[in-house]
């Protein structure tokens, strides 16, 4: 089958097929590293990771970028406000990133260019664009003319005025047009800040993207994703300056676009403080619990966070870990079922190959005889493998957190059993028994009460 995506430029799932077979190229937007990141700006390194594991399935390779945004008005007022040099915030919280990606099961990208070792190629973009009469210098500014562009707008579909409307532009005097962007912005002496034909200054946001893009990837890429948040106006700036700068080249033959993650009924937002920090979430939950909970839903579609999400992940979890523990006697090596390879193919459907994964486990579950166990853990695991799932060993996944906050989840788990059972809700009680014994938690009763003990693997 071929792999099938929704292209945002056009607004179609389209056949993908990549310039050159042997190495397709892939962008996706990084962090802006001033602070920790919240559990939805993990939603696009886990799906488009799954997408980068899958193009590696198909073409043998790929080059894959995923930038480190590390100068930024954001990271200067943190960095002022604790008074060190701004790469001690972004190198903290760089450091940060990449171990709460690594904790989800994210693999690092080929490429991860930081803004601050491309200022020469983003300074020589910008020049590009002033020769060509697409940018214009005004007050130690640089800005990029959309009036030049005819095609701006194309991405979003978006008219002038709504786009104008939507952008929370700077009105400036020395914008020639209210919607013009900001290329190049002068820097005071306590700013960091770099030699340029316009003076000492620092980079705007979008042209970095497209000078990092162009220089590890080439003027051309097959894939370009990122948040929905970004497609208006970071990604259509991207588009209008790396076309022009380029001769009119397309920058982008895919845009992949993932949905936001809604937190207590509005959409998860550091501006509006309902965010939930990977970091924390990391050291609360099991790791992998996460990753299960954002590939739950279609990339697309917005996702409600909560933690019934989260728990709902982690009994599903402890099933499929525990049909694996059941079958810890069989040697078998990974063999990704043709189901779930064409639900990746399909646009990235994970939720229908989630739903692959617990059909296998199921009829493993059910097998009776040893070669019809073995082909179906070969499947499980080659399932779990496309998905990021189902990498480590049972006992592993069970004796998470063997001791402290583990302890003291099972025994409030026990704690409400017994509740229950004083309140007559057996059926709550049973749930809790079941639940535990999917974790290898025994339940004993004795004269001091219930006892609970760890069945190891």
């Amino acid at each position: 089958m071929s792999l099938r995506l929704y292209n945002s430029l056009t607004r179609k799932v389209e056949a993908f097929e990549p310039l050159d077979s042997a190495s397709p190229t892939m962008y996706v937007c990084g962090p802006t590293v001033y602070n920790y990141v919240h559990i939805g700006n993990a939603r696009g390194p886990v799906v488009f990771g799954v997408l980068a594991a899958l193009l590696r399935r198909r073409h043998g390779a790929l080059k894959y970028a995923r930038n480190i945004t590390d100068v930024d008005d954001k990271i200067n007022a943190a960095a002022a406000e604790q008074g060190v040099p701004i790469s001690a915030i972004t190198d903290r919280f760089a450091a940060a990133y990449r171990q709460d990606m690594a904790a989800l099961g994210v693999a690092a990208p080929d490429i991860e260019p930081e803004a601050t070792a491309h200022i020469p190629q983003i300074v020589a973009m910008i020049e590009r664009l002033v020769e060509a009469g697409h940018a214009y210098a005004a007050e130690g500014h640089v800005l990029f003319s959309v009036a030049s562009f005819d095609r701006y707008g194309q991405l979003s579909r978006r008219d002038p005025e709504e786009m104008l409307a939507g952008a929370r532009v700077e009105v400036a005097p020395y914008k020639r047009d209210p919607g013009d962007f900001v290329l190049w912005k002068p820097s005071t002496p306590e700013l960091p800040g770099w030699d340029s034909p316009w003076g000492r200054g620092r980079p705007g946001w979008h042209i970095e993207c497209s000078a990092m893009a162009a220089a590890h990837l080439g003027e051309t890429i097959d894939i370009h994703a990122g948040g929905i948040d970004l497609q208006f106006p970071h990604h259509e700036n991207e588009i209008a300056q790396s076309q022009c700068a380029h001769g009119g080249k397309v920058f982008a033959r895919f845009w992949l676009h993932n949905g936001m993650l809604n937190f207590g009924g509005a959409k998860m937002s550091k501006s509006i403080g309902n965010i939930e920090r990977v970091h924390d979430l990391v050291r609360r939950h099991p790791p992998e619990a996460l990753r299960y909970a954002l590939l739950s839903a279609h990339y697309r579609q917005p996702l409600d966070w909560s933690d019934a999400l989260i728990e709902q992940s982690v009994r599903t979890l402890d099933r499929l870990y525990g049909t694996l523990r059941d079958l810890a006697g069989i040697e078998t090596a990974p063999a990704i079922p043709l189901a779930v390879e064409d639900a990746l193919e399909d646009d990235l459907n994970t939720p229908q190959a989630l739903a692959e994964l617990a059909r296998i486990a199921g009829e493993a579950r059910k097998a009776g005889d040893a070669a019809e166990k073995a082909h179906l853990k070969a499947e499980l695991l080659g399932a779990g493998l496309a998905l990021g799932l189902l990498q480590q060993a049972p006992a592993d996944w069970f004796n998470r957190g063997a001791s402290g906050e583990d302890d003291t989840r099972i025994q409030a788990l026990v704690d409400e059993r017994g509740a229950a059972k004083r309140a007559r809700d057996f059926a709550r009680a049973d749930a809790i028994r079941e639940q535990l014994a999917a974790e290898g938690i025994l339940l004993e009763d004795t004269p001091q009460g219930v006892r609970w003990v760890r069945k190891h693997a």
